[in-house]
């Protein structure tokens, strides 16, 4: 992932609603959600929750697929992978070993 990728992803997650919706997403792994159900879950308008989720769209963070006239997000999760990586490309001085244990802590063993 390059920086300007990763400042748009901090970017995104930088707002409550939005950091909501990507860790409500990430919860609900491969089922996802309807556009509906995320903006009651989370008590927020239809609308600004449209909005909230071309946000994370952009970011590279949440993907979508239409089920006739709903659409379903789902975490993304190589976008989310992508910016673990960013961050700990060069972590631990050049030791990658180092950081294994940091590494099997955030790993997702579903």
């Amino acid at each position: 992932m390059e920086k300007t990728n990763a400042l748009s992803a901090f970017s995104a997650l930088s707002q409550p609603t939005r950091l909501d919706v990507f860790r409500l997403l990430i919860e609900a792994g491969d089922a996802g959600m309807l556009a509906g159900e995320i903006a009651e879950a989370l008590d927020v308008r239809q609308n600004t929750m449209s909005a909230n989720l071309s946000v994370l769209l952009g970011a590279g963070l949440v993907r979508k697929t239409r089920e006739g006239r709903a659409i379903r997000y789902f975490a993304d999760t190589d976008g989310l992978r992508g910016l673990l990586g960013f961050l700990l490309q060069d972590c631990c001085g050049g030791r990658p070993d180092l950081c294994q244990p940091l590494i099997e802590d955030i790993a997702c063993s579903c």
